[in-house]
């Protein structure tokens, strides 16, 4: 494989990644429904160590708006229920002893356009860290040719199938973060 294509599939690779990063950042936002990905980045005090919630309990989301959170140790329950209170998750978790519930309640108009502002914010970051990675895949490209690794050619070439690459990669961005919206908007 050539330095030019072994530079283009590096970023390539970083691209998809950062997409991914977006997805997972996207499914972290509430929308009216309730779903377990809610919980992906909270994390919780357990035994002096800071641990995935998603690492200490399963989850269930027998209605729409309601979520079940069993802790596999009783023993961490209250470190579940302070974290899942103190996240931007905007809930108050309740618990019987055996399970955690936290009902969501109906998001407000208002509420639903500060998520949108959010969804907005980390899909702009998200393009900045896609430019980022076509900025240092450029830099790789030029500094191969500039060492006479490859030709004229070969940079121009490179560099419109980077352009491309990055362009694909920011319109499935764009795609989520429409997605995004039109699923925090229904009411």
């Amino acid at each position: 494989m050539s330095d030019v294509a072994t530079t283009l599939k590096d970023a390539e690779t970083k691209m998809d990644k950062a997409v991914e990063v977006a997805k997972e950042d996207f499914a972290t936002i509430r929308t009216g429904r309730a779903h377990p990905s809610l919980f992906n980045k909270i994390m919780v005090e357990y035994y002096g160590t800071y641990t995935p919630l998603s690492q200490l309990a399963s989850f269930q989301v027998p209605e729409a708006r309601m979520a079940i959170i069993s802790p596999f140790d009783k023993g961490a329950m209250a470190s579940i229920e302070k974290a899942i209170r103190e996240s931007d998750l905007g809930v108050n978790p309740g618990n019987d002893g055996v399970v955690i519930r936290v009902n969501f309640p109906q998001l407000t108009e208002e509420r639903r356009k500060e998520y949108i502002k959010v969804v907005r914010t980390k899909g702009e970051d998200s393009k900045v860290s896609l430019r980022n990675i076509r900025r240092s895949a450029k830099e790789i490209l030029e500094k191969l040719e500039k060492d006479s690794l490859i030709g004229k050619d070969d940079l121009t070439r490179g560099e419109k199938d980077l352009e491309k690459l990055t362009s694909d990669h920011v319109s499935k961005i764009d795609d989520l973060l429409k997605h995004k919206e039109i699923e925090l908007l229904e009411v």
